[in-house]
């Protein structure tokens, strides 16, 4: 039996359960622990592979933005392969170092999470626009990568040591700008792309720990 009053559909909106920054840290967190599996099964592997993994983690980053406005899911799914094949990539360099100085890789994890904690902090809460300053990092990575390239034909004295210095004070400002930008956004959506972000800047600072605390220039 229907009634002769016609009913009005109501629209539920969907319920946010956490904020960006929660949301994102968290995923950071699941990518960092999908990285230090891929870092564990990969501690055997030919150290020719690596390039493979890289190439292959560099075609899922591209894909998670695009993923984003397409599917919240598939992006998280792409953002947890990218933090397992980058870790099957590096992988072969922290078994090199594991293996001369144990100590030197957890000195390196410690010394990446207090840089990102603080640095990460300063960058959420300023107020001061950002966007400057990560175009002038921009082009002073572009800088660091063609200093990289050259200490691999060219004897620099203590040049590892600069490169890894000179890499944090740069991502040290992408990391500043990273979390500006976290503090900005309120579409949840964007969770994936901006924990991609700051997952990078934190291996990075990681690996720059890892050849400070591992004496690169003795390798």
């Amino acid at each position: 039996m229907t009634s002769g009053t016609a009913e009005i559909p109501v629209q539920i909106k969907p319920v946010q359960t956490g904020t960006v920054l929660g949301q994102t840290m968290g995923l950071v967190a699941l990518t960092t622990g999908m990285f230090a599996l891929g870092a564990f099964l990969g501690r055997n592997a030919a150290s020719g592979l690596s390039l493979l993994w890289f190439i292959a983690a560099f075609a899922l980053l591209l894909g998670i933005n695009g993923a984003v406005r397409r599917s919240e899911g598939l992006a998280v799914l792409l953002l947890l392969v990218f933090g397992f094949l980058i870790g099957l990539a590096v992988a072969p360099a922290i078994t090199v170092y594991a293996g001369a100085d144990p100590q030197s890789v957890w000195e390196a994890g410690g010394a990446t999470a207090l840089f990102i904690a603080g640095v990460g902090a300063a960058g959420y809460a300023t107020r001061r626009d950002l966007s400057s300053l990560a175009r002038y990092a921009f082009w002073a990575l572009l800088g660091l990568i063609l200093f990289g390239i050259a200490l691999v034909f060219v004897q620099i004295p203590g040049g590892a040591l600069i490169y890894a210095l000179l890499g944090l004070v740069v991502f040290a400002a992408l990391t500043l700008f990273d979390f500006q930008r976290l503090r900005r956004t309120s579409d949840v959506r964007t969770a994936p792309a901006l924990a991609a972000s700051i997952f990078l800047d934190a291996l990075n600072v990681f690996l720059f720990f890892l050849l400070i605390f591992g004496g690169g220039d003795e390798r």
